[in-house]
């Protein structure tokens, strides 16, 4: 878990380089950049040694597993570290900005709230007992669940775990089927260590029907890992410009 927030620490300086060229005459100059003491991040700005907003979401899971472990407690804290008086309750940042005014002049200092938590702070406002955000499919859910798959793995209700707390600020299906394929990889390591097999173990899972946790999405899922077996030779410079050409 350590490595988790580690990670995440050492690497928010260079969050979000699109720019392949930028990124790689950033490593030219230092080609080891952890905790890089200048950010390079062209969206927001934070001192080195504080985290992305991903990995502050993947603190806050952790420390509601730890204490209660409840989704209303989840709910509570997120809002709590997330909203009204929180460091990330910004102008930039209001989820109720106008789309069409202004752009505010990137990068911004300060953390960046992301659409998913804007649209759960909205739906907060709303009474909602689905507070997570319908049409947000990022990277969010599978950032953070490192804390509830190494609280529960081996444990029957896993999966289930993992999908309550994706659904909390992610209630979109496509979202929680990558994140539980995800949650399935992890577990996986943490119960069997290193394993070249690992891909064909969690297709495996996906392909059963009496998989926990089914979802619609699940073949989608299976054809998304199947890519990935098919590009394994290549390295990132090679797959980028011809698997995502518009990156």
């Amino acid at each position: 878990m350590g490595f988790l927030f580690g990670s995440s620490l050492a690497a928010q300086p260079l969050h979000w380089v699109y720019d392949l060229q930028k990124l790689q005459g950033i490593l030219a100059q230092d080609p080891n950049p952890e905790f890089r003491s200048e950010s390079a991040n062209p969206f927001y700005r934070r001192q080195t040694g504080q985290q992305s907003c991903y990995g502050d979401q993947a603190y806050v899971l952790l420390e509601s597993l730890s204490e209660c472990g409840d989704v209303n407690d989840l709910k509570q804290r997120t809002l709590k570290f997330f909203g009204p008086g929180s460091e990330y309750d910004t102008p930039v940042n209001n989820p109720y900005r106008a789309r069409g005014g202004p752009r505010p002049q990137l990068p911004i200092e300060g953390p960046w709230r992301h659409a998913s938590l804007k649209s759960f702070l909205k739906n907060v406002d709303m009474g909602k007992e689905e507070t997570g955000c319908e049409n947000d499919c990022q990277i969010d859910g599978i950032a953070k669940l490192a804390p509830v798959v190494a609280f529960y793995a081996g444990k029957p209700d896993m999966l289930e775990k993992v999908e309550q707390a994706v659904r909390v600020t992610q209630n979109n299906d496509v979202c929680v089927a990558e994140t539980l394929a995800a949650a399935r990889f992890l577990e996986h390591f943490i119960l069997n260590g290193p394993d070249p097999k690992a891909l064909d173990t969690v297709l495996d899972q996906l392909g059963d029907k009496n998989r926990k946790q089914p979802q619609d999405q699940d073949k989608s899922v299976i054809e998304h890992i199947q890519q990935v077996k098919e590009n394994l030779s290549k390295t990132p410079q090679e797959l980028i410009p011809t698997v995502f050409p518009n990156t």
